[in-house]
């Protein structure tokens, strides 16, 4: 089975997906005239903007309610706050497992091609996610949306709606999750020697208590636990650059010829290079794939292009920043051309020839925290999804057993090759459905991205969007009155 699946993906990797996701965050980057580098001071304001509205509103609510007083304002998913969630399904085992795994087995030049895949991929990422914010539903105290909504209320297909709520809920809701937790469990018994058993059994625990509070809690949790992980990950890495900044250029060359054949050093050929670095890159950042858009959704906004610029600039955090990180650490040890390493304990073993015993165990400790997050950010897009498709309560009590406690537990179990593969079949399909649909609509996200810009030199600060903007999509727009 292993080997089927590793076959089919292979096909549909190396002949068909790299191109068009590549032409197809090209474009974007050209229609949109390259808004993912002329617009990062915007992107780096509406998120300093939102993250300052989010700490403020917390408190104010808190003295609120000490002074026995209802909260003035309904609860909002903040845009922060769903920036913080995806991006906490993005910084997980894709920066350290999978920036590993994709070195290992394409060799250092994969390195340079997740870059690629995320300084286009950005632009597919601004896209996706203001489509979503466009054609948002209302519900409860949030707002829920995602390609499967903007498929059915923007091409009016059903059945291709229905197509990749399916797919998004096997890949991220389920088979996602037995990544990470598989992950977790290798990085602990590396550090600690601790059984898989009872570390996915703690880890499924913790998970289903979380998911059963709903979007709000996991939008909390991840508020708090991404900052951490990520400033404390980094911090850590920028010691082991510093340490061996000597090496710095050399890596470079190194990243740059191995890309394109020229001095291959480890793993296979170019296509191989190519193929594992944009596979990571991919998983790592989800630009394209129409999961970060399910989040972005939730988001209360006042332009649908905010929400967009926000979301591109969490490709950029997690690719540049956070995936380069493990990059240079591991080629800085050197520890990449042993054909026995791979995955996590690669990224542990080079960590521990830098800065000794404490590296296995912070690796261990930062993948708890990477990884947890994302699986309950992963949980929450099949959630969605799966509302989409029927409000049966049964069946979502269900998802969410399977999602936050079975799956867990497989993952704990599972080969690092089948967990890795059975992903990597989803993720093609996936990803090839949601660029469909975005390529069909993205002239939605232009217009509303010439509105923003026209506004902004109007001297506007807080652009504004109204759904009679675009007459066409009026009786389509639910959020936007």
């Amino acid at each position: 089975m292993n080997d089927l699946i590793t076959s089919v993906n292979d096909a549909v990797w190396g002949y068909v997906l790299i191109f068009v996701l590549v032409g197809c965050g090209l474009w974007f980057t050209f229609r949109t005239r390259f808004v993912q580098f002329r617009m990062v001071g915007e992107m780096l304001r509406l998120l300093t903007d939102s993250a300052v509205d989010t700490v403020g509103s917390q408190v104010k609510d808190t003295l609120d309610k000490d002074a026995g007083q209802t909260p003035s304002k309904p609860k909002r998913i903040s845009s922060f706050q769903a920036f913080a969630v995806s991006v906490a399904t993005r910084v997980g085992t894709g920066n350290l497992a999978g920036v590993a795994s994709a070195i290992a087995i394409g060799g250092p030049g994969a390195v340079f091609w997740m870059w690629v895949i995320a300084l286009v991929g950005s632009a597919t990422a601004f896209v996706e996610s203001t489509l979503a914010q466009l054609f948002k539903r209302k519900h409860k105290d949030s707002f829920i949306g995602g390609p499967a909504y903007y498929i059915q209320q923007g091409l009016h297909q059903r059945w291709l709606a229905i197509t990749f709520a399916v797919l998004i809920t096997c890949q991220f809701g389920l088979s996602n999750n037995s990544i990470q937790a598989n992950t977790i469990c290798d990085a602990m018994h590396e550090a600690f020697g601790w059984s898989p058993m009872w570390v996915g059994a703690v880890i499924a625990a913790i998970g289903l208590f979380i998911v059963f509070g709903g979007i709000r809690r996991i939008a909390h949790v991840s508020s708090v636990l991404v900052p951490v992980m990520a400033v404390g990950y980094m911090v850590l890495a920028v010691v082991v650059i510093v340490m061996n900044i000597e090496q710095i250029p050399n890596i470079f060359r190194i990243i740059v010829l191995d890309a394109f054949g020229i001095e291959q050093i480890a793993g296979g050929g170019i296509g191989a290079t190519i193929m594992n670095g944009v596979k990571r890159g991919l998983f790592s950042n989800e630009a394209g794939e129409g999961s970060a858009p399910n989040v972005a959704a939730t988001a209360s906004v006042s332009h649908p292009v905010k929400q967009g610029l926000i979301q591109a600039l969490g490709v950029f955090t997690d690719t540049l920043l956070v995936c380069s990180c493990t990059a240079f650490i591991i080629l800085i040890s050197g520890l990449y051309t042993d054909p026995k390493a791979n995955g996590i304990a690669l990224t542990q073993s080079a960590l521990q020839s830098e800065v000794g015993s404490v590296g296995p165990v912070f690796v261990a400790l930062a993948i708890l925290l990477f990884a947890f997050s994302s699986i309950i950010g992963n949980y929450y897009y099949g959630e969605a999804n799966i509302r989409f498709i029927t409000n049966n309560r049964a069946v979502m009590t269900v998802y969410r057993f399977s999602s936050a406690g079975l799956m867990v537990m497989f993952g704990a179990y599972a080969s690092f090759e089948l967990v890795w593969n059975i992903v990597d079949f989803f993720m093609a399909f996936l990803t090839a459905c949601n660029l469909i649909a975005i390529v069909l609509l993205g002239r939605y996200a232009f217009r509303l991205l010439d509105d923003y810009r026209r506004q902004k030199r109007q001297g506007i600060k807080e652009p504004a969007f109204h759904r009679s903007q675009l007459p066409e999509l009026e009786n389509e727009l639910e959020c936007w009155e």
